[in-house]
């Protein structure tokens, strides 16, 4: 069975998910054709870039955002509808809104209201949902069958959002990491986004250790900044797992 674990020692983003996806072997190419089906294209670019933190060589995924939508914000029904209204696969539609769906549902709790009000900010930009329906396209065209994860690695500190300035991790990832393992660490910065949080617990069936495979891959993807002291990675290894 085709299994992707992913390797949170530096935390997990969208982009980080976008580009170790990449940097695995998925066609770029491919993905944008399969990112023509939403009705989006003119409101961003997708490039990806080789780049190296701390000597590992990784690919980062940069979306450029060609308008000012996302400065309005989308709510989750109106992400829904870009989705049912695209052509892509039933199954992406799927897996992309029950991310989108478990992002609103933890921004509800955060914010004591309903999911049908949350307005989305940072999350409904579109860099977040090229991120998140890219990292979906993705895994669909590698034919990953089974995601499993490590614990994941959480910075401290503070970080300025739509809402003010809020503690590291930011609420509404704190709240998706319910029931999940963490590990703190020393790092003031942000190691996992919201976008990263959705994307990991939404589609990994478990966490802990590497489950017993045969390695095919292992992909990169890198962050945008340097961090003290570990790489800015994400590192997904594909391998064969035995079924049981």
């Amino acid at each position: 069975m085709k299994t992707a674990y992913f390797d949170c020692f530096s935390g997990i983003s969208g982009d980080m998910t976008l580009g170790a996806l990449v940097d695995i072997g998925l066609d770029p190419e491919q993905l944008a054709v399969e990112l023509t089906k939403i009705n989006l294209n003119d409101e961003f670019s997708l490039t990806f870039e080789k780049t190296k933190k701390q000597g590992i060589s990784g690919t980062r995924a940069i979306v450029t955002e060609t308008q000012d939508r996302h400065l309005h914000g989308r709510h989750l029904q109106d992400i829904f509808d870009l989705l049912d209204q695209s052509d892509l696969e039933a199954g992406v539609i799927c897996r992309a809104k029950k991310i989108f769906d478990r992002l609103t549902a933890a921004e509800a709790t955060v914010h004591d209201m309903p999911k049908s009000e949350v307005h989305l900010h940072e999350v409904s930009a579109i860099d977040s949902i090229i991120d998140i329906v890219g990292s979906v396209i993705g895994l669909d065209l590698l034919e990953i069958e089974q995601i499993y994860a490590s614990a994941i690695s959480l910075g401290s500190g503070f970080v300025r959002c739509a809402h003010g300035l809020m503690p590291v991790p930011v609420p509404g990832t704190m709240e998706l990491l319910r029931g999940i393992p963490i590990r703190q660490t020393q790092i003031r910065k942000e190691l996992v986004t919201p976008t990263g949080a959705a994307i990991i617990t939404t589609l990994a069936e478990q966490f802990g250790p590497m489950p017993e495979v045969t390695v095919q891959r292992i992909g990169y993807g890198a962050g945008s900044r340097d961090l003290p002291d570990v790489p800015n990675l994400l590192r997904i290894v594909v391998g064969e797992k035995k079924s049981p």
